[in-house]
């Protein structure tokens, strides 16, 4: 049986003041067994954990994204050894706006899973198709190709450690979301791509559906066999609705 794990990807969003009233209203809330993340932008992750360790609050903190070299002369880069060191757990890596908006290739997104896993860090490896290669019957090609190049790149076991994501490009914050049908079929696909090359790899590992996830869809997402939880954008800014999703996961028919 895996734990579902459910992350929150605030994106460019947040505020010193937003966090305290994020983690204020969180202790009001009675505690889960599901294993949760926040992944806030760089500069409140070491804010947001001191405020999350401060109220014992139990979530880890996690990033959007890592550089894909250890150190040097990268201007504006972030090393995932520097993650790291902050206490950070956690790193997402290869979302679409990363592939679409900064042109990260499966090429770039397999170097900054191995900085992140020689780092210490648990990688939540996003892979997803768009409209148009849906539309064209290329869904299962097009995201086992993106796991193929971190599975190459660091195994399946370590692979395992972290999270795989699938985020259908189409739905990502245009209030669309995949059936429960349509998103176990290539959560299926995704689990059996890794079986291909690691059989307890693929048992162990949570693949999340990320895609205008909300606290009114969750619940039926979540109770599809190889969803195992959910990567969250936009509600996960709101304390209510992030803790609602993940009460979901624990209990699938909590939401109808």
């Amino acid at each position: 049986m895996r734990n579902p794990l459910i992350v929150a990807n605030w994106k460019m969003n947040g505020s010193l003041e937003a966090i305290d009233q994020w983690v204020k209203e969180f202790t009001t809330f009675n505690p889960l067994l599901t294993e949760m993340v926040v992944c806030p932008p760089f500069v409140y992750l070491n804010d947001f954990r001191t405020r999350l360790l401060t109220n014992a609050l139990d979530i880890s903190v996690g990033a959007q994204n890592c550089s894909t070299e250890e150190m040097g002369a990268f201007t504006g880069e972030v090393s995932a050894g520097m993650l790291s060191d902050t206490g950070c757990q956690w790193v997402i890596l290869g979302h679409s706006e990363r592939r679409m908006l900064y042109g990260e290739t499966n090429e770039i997104v397999a170097r900054k899973a191995v900085q992140a896993v020689n780092a210490g860090l648990k990688p939540i490896v996003c892979v997803g198709e768009t409209l148009e290669q849906r539309e064209a019957g290329k869904t299962t090609e097009v995201v086992l190709s993106q796991l193929n190049s971190i599975l190459d790149a660091i195994g399946a076991q370590e692979l395992s450690k972290g999270a795989l994501a699938y985020e259908p490009v189409w739905a990502i914050g245009t209030g669309k979301t995949a059936t429960p049908d349509q998103a176990q079929a290539v959560h299926e696909a995704l689990r059996v791509g890794v079986e291909s090359r690691d059989s307890l790899a693929a048992s162990a590992l949570r693949i999340l559906y990320g895609g205008s996830v909300k606290p009114s869809n969750a619940a039926k997402l979540f109770a599809c066999a190889d969803i195992d939880g959910g990567l969250i954008g936009g509600a996960s800014l709101k304390a209510s609705d992030f803790y609602a999703i993940a009460q979901a996961s624990v209990v699938p028919d909590v939401i109808s």
